[in-house]
Formats: structure tokens, sequence, C-alpha cells
């Protein structure tokens, strides 16, 4: 049989039949890619890229190596990306806030735009939040303790993983809703605020379930409530927020994988095709599940109109909010 040119191949096939052919052509690019993670090694973003690369080495790229680009939460990759050449050896893969949220927060300030010099190709993961205390904030096993402690402190604080963000952003909402006072620290990354609740040096936080789920069950934190609509089957003791009384706190978060705006369409549907085979594979589901995360893909048109209707979603909670960043 002859062999066709792999982009050839992408193009005359059903997307169906691409994960087949991934295998059994040469990688995409001929160089050494890279997958731009805009927060630090060891946090939820850098494990799903590495999750993620493994899979693409020798498929997308002879070598497919994960780049940290860490600062103005998330935003330095993203610009990186932006000024990156379109031919696939870089990508980026970022939480679904830098994308939907940010927008809102900096406006004119924000130096890219996401429906202009990124290119959507698909979301890879999706996931739940947690809300936990440690140590001090001592005795609370549920939300209504949290809050009756807050009201007794005359407000507390809670850290996220990046000012701006979703968990941020559940922060203020349950202020509002269950009248309390919260105080936001935002962190660089996860790891980070939660080192420091465990250290008791600050009382909750809002994550990533998958970074806060070892220290729950070793008890050195404890999960008060989750934002995904029912409990997660491996923590049925932790109720969610809805289940609470706080039905608008039910949220999930991506992270989704670009391309320059620039790359063109062959490049954009031979990444999504790669992803969706990566995304297949039995042993990083179970990866990824083991960390409470799920693979999700789409087309990249799907996953474009996601974006612009979640980016609509978080316009009035942002402006509500009053938040505006100092970076």
């Amino acid at each position: 049989m002859t062999v066709l040119h792999r982009r050839a191949i992408l193009a005359a096939v059903p997307l169906l039949a691409a994960p087949a052919l991934l295998r059994a052509q040469a990688p995409v690019v001929n160089r050494t890619a890279r997958i731009l993670a805009g927060f630090p090694a060891g946090g939820t973003v850098d494990v799903a890229c590495r999750l993620f690369a493994e899979r693409l080495r020798g498929v997308w790229a002879p070598q497919v190596v994960v780049e940290n680009r860490v600062g103005a939460t998330g935003r330095l990759a993203i610009e990186e990306l932006i000024r990156s050449e379109p031919d696939g050896t870089s990508l980026l893969v970022t939480p679904a806030s830098m994308v939907t949220i940010y927008p809102h927060l900096y406006g004119n300030r924000l130096r890219y735009s996401p429906m202009t010099d990124m290119q959507a190709v698909t979301p890879v993961v999706i996931y739940p939040f947690a809300m936990a205390v440690g140590p001090a904030a001592p005795n609370v096993a549920n939300l209504a303790q949290f809050i009756e402690l807050a009201k007794s402190r005359n407000g507390i604080s809670y850290a996220s993983p990046a000012a701006g963000s979703v968990p941020h952003f559940t922060g203020v909402m349950l202020a509002r809703a269950a009248g309390i006072e919260l105080t936001h620290l935002p962190y660089r990354g996860a790891a980070p605020a939660i080192t420091d609740a465990i250290a008791g040096q600050i009382p909750a936080t809002i994550n990533v379930i998958g970074d806060q789920v070892e220290h729950h069950r070793g008890g050195r934190l404890k999960m008060i409530a989750v934002s995904s609509a029912q409990r997660v089957p491996r923590f049925p003791e932790v109720a969610t927020f809805a289940e609470q009384g706080y039905p608008d706190l039910t949220a999930d978060e991506w992270f989704g994988a670009f391309l320059p705006a620039r790359a063109p369409a062959s490049l954009v549907q031979a990444l999504n095709a790669a992803l969706v085979a990566a995304a297949g594979n039995a042993e990083l589901r179970q990866n990824l599940e083991a960390r409470e995360f799920a693979a999700i893909t789409s087309s990249s048109a799907e996953f474009a109109a996601r974006i612009q209707r979640e980016t609509t979603k978080w316009g009035p909670v942002v402006q509500e909010s009053g938040f505006r960043p100092e970076d």
C-alpha cells in the first residue's frame, strides 16, 4: 500500500481513525516540542502537562518537554505562546481562568486576546474543586461550621492558587451567599497554598481536589466541601457545596490545549487528533483519575464555542465582585 503523507491521511479520514494512524506514522513535528505550563512543577497543571507529554512523544514530536513559565498568575506562559512560531513546536495547556475570566479582570491591560491570539485545540481534563481547612481552623468539619467560625472572628482568610482564578471567585461567591467576610490570599500555584494551610499559616484553601486528597487522607487537611454536582465517589464523606445550601457554587474547571493563532488548520487538526488519542489511553486515564481528573476532548470548534459561553458567564460575577488585580 502506498504510504501517504501524514497530514493528507488526517485530512482524508474520519477523526475516529486518527489514533491508529498516529501510532503508525512519523511525528507531525520533526523537532523537540514544548508544552508551556504557567504554574510551578508539582502542581496540577504541571502534572497534567507531563502525563500528556509522555503520550505525545513520538506521535506529535520526537521529544515533548514541559516548560514551566511561572508568573503573572499564568499569563506569562500564554504570552510566551503567542510570541512563538506557529509550527507546532510550542503548545500551551492552561486552566480555563486565564482564558475565560482574565479578559474581564484585566480588560485592555491584558496583553493577549484568547479569541484572536490563541487557537483553541481541545480541552484535555476536567475536575472539581474542594474547600479544605487546616490547623488554623480547628474543630471545623463542614461548611456550616466554617461559616460560624468566620462570623465569630469577624472574618477569615482563604487561599487560592491564583488571583482571578475560579477558586478565587468561588470564595467570593461563598462570602456573598453566606454573608461573611472572606479575605482572599492569592498564591503562585496550589502547592505553596496547601503547605501554608498544613502549617497553620492560613485557615483554609480552595483548590483543585486532586492537590488536596492525600493531605485529607493523612489528616493534615480536612476537605469540607466539593464543587461537583455530586459527591466524589472516593470521598463520599465530603458533601457538595450544593448539599450544604450553596447550589450556585457548583462548578468544574478544565485545562485546555492551545496553539498560536497563526497555526494552520492542518496543524490544529493533527494536534487535536493526537490529544484525542492520548486521552483514550487507559493508563493515562487511570493516572488522571487517581488525581480526581477526568479526560475530556472535543473538536476545536466546539472548544472555541465553550470558551465563548464561559467567558460570557463569568462577566457579571467578576463585575459584581468588585475585584481588580494589582499586577
